[in-house]
């Protein structure tokens, strides 16, 4: 197993994510709620360790 290089950037409610070959995707998150451009999901934080997702 390789070792993997991940960065995050967080700035305000805007989050970069970044592997070696570059940007990978971005996340914009507000509350319990947020939308990664990647998957294009939305995503919704509840109570305790679950959540909700609908894929797009």
């Amino acid at each position: 197993m390789g070792i993997i290089f991940r960065k995050v950037w967080r700035l305000g409610p805007l989050r970069l994510n970044f592997t070696n070959k570059g940007l990978s995707s971005w996340t914009f998150k507000i509350g319990r709620w947020s939308w990664n451009s990647r998957t294009r999901a939305h995503r919704v934080d509840l109570p305790g360790p679950i959540s909700w997702k609908q894929d797009k």
